[in-house]
């Protein structure tokens, strides 16, 4: 869909304006360009672009007259949580709407007998936690952004966290959404029993990027906090050596709580920032939690250190208190703006691997790192192959951001051709639009394109992101044979 001349787009907003005003309040309606400045980009803020103009609305009632608008005037909506995204899903356009959900920011009912919550998109994903903390409870998936980041945004890229491995992402704690379509119809996905009839539509609609409809409720999943957690910090001189023991803990049959990698460029980062104790010596460290009862995690703990030290772990430590077991995993959640104090810039990649490629994979960026003379800091969901190196690099040095860009690009190729995935919780957005040439093929694109026509006809909600139109793959295809550069969007890079 082509963006609208620069010449109409004032036009257009006064036009659209002019039907919003109806419908929202004065100060839920952002037209100037000093009011839509904070809405330009998300986490991935080398792209960044004002939107047409920018809502708010605090009533399902209101996203459904917002989308009738939408439709009858085919103007694009691209939905907004807490901004924390990191490939661009919710990078405005300059001829579309930004909805803004952050004032739908209420948990409705706990029902701690099923051990669910109703809770609006706006709400952050650690405000479920504390509410619930005195029933005993708490809500599984902990993104490292867990403080900021909204469940709307969460349910939108399928997010995990550090105890994903054990617990699961994001599709695997909700039961149900109330979701509005483009047409500014409501409908529920999913139900509050454990299984719903017909298609799986929860498993399709989670991870959507938002494309597919607008959430505006979402029934979580509770869990009882364990009785005991212990983690283990194990040590090594090789990152290689570290990445064979993620796959030998998995193959002795251990499911961690968690299992977490970091090698010492991160880690140097982490413990001057936030002094939770790593070992400076080593090369990488992993972090692998145990937790259930007294008896389990003892059990647990022993099996894990003996596989550590079979692996050439140089030394393992046993957290033994609950503050030294949150020291440990502060750090690890600290990673990213660890390494934001040592580098004007850094991108994060998300990319997925069998466990069995990680100390490969941890040598292929090596090389990549030292072949486009970048510095990488890598951080790993190890459990389950989730990958997120931080390239550091400098936006003010000509020509760095594009060798960042070619190093992403590179490592995310690298993935698919392990046996992959180009991202495993961050979405794909407009940073990873390219691979997706490479991981479908044009009749699986045709697909992905179809079921969107299915929920939205016009191509409306979110355009540009996530699926690469056939014209696009054709001429990535082209670039990388001549070894040209596709830019990942056609939204401005700064």
């Amino acid at each position: 869909m082509a963006a609208l001349p620069e010449t109409n787009i004032a036009a257009s907003r006064a036009a659209l304006a002019g039907r919003l005003s109806g419908i929202l309040p004065p100060d839920a309606l952002l037209t100037e360009a000093e009011d839509l400045k904070p809405y330009e980009c998300d986490g991935l803020s080398a792209y960044r672009a004002l939107p047409m103009l920018a809502v708010l609305p605090q009533t399902v009632e209101e996203v459904q007259r917002i989308l009738r608008v939408a439709t009858e005037t085919e103007t694009k909506v691209v939905a907004r949580g807490s901004g924390t995204g990191l490939s661009g899903g919710a990078t405005p356009l300059g001829d579309g709407i930004l909805m803004s959900m952050a004032k739908f920011n209420r948990i409705v009912s706990v029902d701690p007998l099923a051990r669910t919550a109703r809770v609006q998109p706006g709400v952050r994903n650690q405000k479920i936690s504390e509410e619930v903390a005195y029933l005993g409870l708490y809500y599984a998936p902990d993104p490292s952004s867990q403080i900021a980041c909204s469940i709307g945004g969460n349910v939108a890229e399928n997010s995990g966290g550090v105890h994903c491995l054990k617990y699961g992402l994001t599709v695997h704690n909700i039961l149900k959404i109330e979701v509005v379509t483009i047409e500014g119809e409501t409908a529920t996905i999913g139900s509050d029993a454990l299984d719903s009839p017909g298609y799986d539509l929860l498993a399709l609609i989670t991870g959507s990027e938002g494309m597919l409809g607008i959430t505006t409720e979402v029934t979580v999943k509770l869990v009882p906090k364990p009785q005991l957690a212990r983690v283990v910090m194990a040590s090594f001189d090789d990152v290689e050596k570290a990445g064979d023991a993620v796959a030998n803990v998995i193959g002795a049959g251990i499911v961690p709580a968690g299992l977490e990698m970091m090698d010492k460029l991160a880690t140097e980062a982490v413990e001057d920032f936030v002094h939770a104790g790593y070992d400076l010596d080593a090369e990488a460290i992993l972090l692998c939690e145990s937790d259930g009862t007294p008896e389990e995690v003892e059990e647990e703990i022993a099996k894990m250190e003996t596989v550590m030290k079979a692996s050439g772990a140089t030394a393992c430590r046993t957290s033994n208190s609950e503050s030294e077991r949150l020291k440990f995993w502060s750090g690890r959640k600290a990673a990213f703006p660890a390494v934001g104090r040592i580098s004007p810039d850094y991108y994060c990649i998300d990319g997925s691997i069998p466990r069995r490629a990680l100390a490969p994979t941890l040598r292929r960026t090596e090389e990549l790192s030292k072949k486009y003379g970048l510095r990488c800091a890598n951080v790993f969901h190890a459990g389950d192959g989730n990958l997120h190196p931080l390239i550091l690099f400098d936006a003010n040095v000509e020509g760095e951001l594009e060798r960042t860009e070619a190093v992403a690009a590179e490592l995310l190729e690298l993935c698919i051709e392990y046996g992959g995935t180009i991202t495993g919780e961050h979405g794909v957005g407009i940073e990873k639009i390219n691979q997706m040439c490479s991981q479908f093929s044009d009749a699986e694109r045709e697909m992905f394109f179809a079921v969107k026509r299915a929920f939205d006809e016009k191509l409306l909600l979110n355009p540009g992101k996530a699926i690469p139109t056939l014209n696009r793959c054709a001429e990535y295809g082209r670039m990388r044979v001549s070894g040209g550069k596709m830019p990942h969007s056609d939204i401005p890079r700064f």
